[in-house]
């Protein structure tokens, strides 16, 4: 079991998880903030600190945001298990369900 970023988190992007995060596992892409699961030790650090409440645990992620859990975990692939987010640079790409979505603003 792993935690998963959701739809709240899409263009918002407050980071403080990823400041909390022992292990380095949250991805940042253009739009949104993702958890690579096989990295995430399950502490739940994360979860408390995100000021959008975008963050589940895998069992608990609301049904309206259940297609957020393939998003966190396919869309991680192509970066594979590096150990370590800060390692790479903010990828250009988003998976689908967060690129089709409208821009939110930190209104």
């Amino acid at each position: 079991m792993t935690y998963v970023i959701a739809q709240p988190c899409a263009d918002i992007k407050d980071k403080a998880c990823i400041e909390e995060c022992p292990v380095d596992c949250i991805y940042e892409t253009r739009r949104s903030l993702y958890i690579q699961p096989d990295e995430c030790v399950d502490c739940g650090a994360c979860e408390p600190v995100c000021p959008v409440e975008a963050i589940f645990y895998e069992d608990d992620v609301p049904e309206e945001w259940a297609d957020y859990r393939a998003a966190n975990t396919g869309f991680l692939q192509e970066f594979g298990s590096p150990g370590g987010a800060s390692k790479l640079d903010v990828s250009d790409r988003d998976h689908p369900l967060i690129a089709a979505l409208p821009v939110q603003t930190n209104a």
